[in-house]
């Protein structure tokens, strides 16, 4: 089968496995940078592949309106078209679709909403996202799904899950007719558990995935979207007793440092966001000791790293006060430098986390690291 997941160590609930793909295999738990249009943006694939990175992300709902999904089939797909060889995984475009307040319509049929590009219309159906998917070609290919805001309240989070659950059915049928072709390359459809902070729709979506059939992988999604930390930390909790433990486990959109621990310590195997890209381009670097930003007066002459620790580029060849002068004086080399720097960070700190699982040292480990961490930087959201 081209598709796989060896567990290989547990430490109470957090895991350490393996996740084969046709396009190779992730040890998990992986951090996998988001690369939007194709791009992780600032950064070249050989350079991801020097921070360690498995697997990467794109996104349907981007490429299909630019440059198009069909265009990037007839170049050969998307590990041809932005030339990475190793596994990638495409969002349905399900939370910018929905993020596209007061232009877009929801109905039980599909979303009608307007282009962020021309404000040309456009109408996204469960079958039509998995026709986009399968163009691009992805090894992992997510639901199109309904998302609400992280405080929505109980019914219009239950009327967004089940409708998830509902077009979950009508993509599965769209996912094994296109299959059935043999024209598209092997794929994974993973279905997305959402619910927002509500234990019992939690429960339910993750029960009713569970029982519509055989899946290669889950999808967490709503989290990140507003909700205080702690209650995305109960939601982990609960999925993490309902979930089958065979399966690899995504949680969607979130890549803050602190998220990603709490993440594996609740079960979680995979995780994506922008956050390390985006936080560079603003002049932010993640270290251990916390976040730091890079335009402030007291690095202009430091010598050192952004961490001591860090084996990436941007740390082995670059001090502090230079990557200042960079952002300072709004030279791209710097916004590089730290997007590059934060992915590695984000990458290494799951290597770090596997290494822990292994040895059975996950929760000494984890407490040291958020109490250094959290110690010098406030939880970001």
């Amino acid at each position: 089968m081209p598709f796989s997941f060896d567990l290989e160590h547990t430490d109470g609930h957090a895991r350490a496995a393996r996740f084969t793909t046709p396009h190779g295999a992730i040890e998990t738990p992986v951090f996998m940078p988001v690369g939007t249009l194709g791009t992780v943006k600032a950064l070249d694939p050989n350079e991801l592949k020097a921070s360690g990175a498995s697997m990467i992300l794109a996104n349907a709902y981007h490429l299909h309106e630019r440059p198009s999904d069909t265009l990037v089939r007839e170049l050969g797909g998307i590990h041809k078209f932005m030339a990475w060889d190793r596994p990638i995984l495409t969002d349905s475009g399900g939370f910018q679709v929905f993020s596209l307040e007061g232009l877009r319509k929801v109905s039980e049929d599909g979303v009608e909403f307007q282009s962020h590009l021309n404000g040309a219309k456009r109408f996204f159906t469960p079958e039509s996202v998995m026709q986009i998917e399968r163009n691009i070609g992805a090894d992992v290919i997510m639901q199109f799904d309904h998302v609400v805001p992280g405080q929505a309240p109980a019914e219009l989070a239950r009327e967004a899950s089940e409708r998830s659950l509902r077009w979950l059915t009508r993509a599965r049928v769209a996912f094994d007719a296109l299959g059935a072709t043999g024209e598209y390359p092997e794929q994974a459809l993973f279905p997305i558990v959402q619910g927002g902070i509500h234990a019992s729709l939690r429960r339910e979506a993750a029960t009713a995935i569970g029982d519509a059939g055989h899946w290669v992988g889950i999808g967490i999604g709503g989290l990140s979207v507003g909700e205080a930390k702690p209650d995305m930390y109960g939601m982990l909790d609960v999925v993490n007793t309902e979930l089958p433990a065979n399966k690899p486990r995504y949680l969607m959109g979130v890549g803050f440092p602190e998220d990603l621990v709490e993440g594996v310590a609740r079960g979680i195997d995979m995780f994506d966001c922008v956050a390390p890209t985006r936080m560079g381009r603003t002049g932010a670097a993640f270290t251990r000791d916390g976040r730091i930003n890079m335009k402030r007066a007291e690095f202009r002459s430091d010598p050192r790293p952004l961490d001591e620790a860090c084996t990436c580029g941007a740390c082995a060849r670059f001090t502090r006060a230079y990557i200042r002068h960079l952002v300072q004086a709004d030279e791209i080399l710097g916004l590089r430098l730290l997007s590059l720097h934060n992915v590695h960070f984000l990458i290494a700190l799951m290597v770090e986390a596997r290494a822990a699982i292994r040895a059975r040292a996950f929760a000494s480990w984890s407490r040291s690291w958020l109490d250094r961490y959290l110690g010098s930087s406030p939880p970001e959201s």
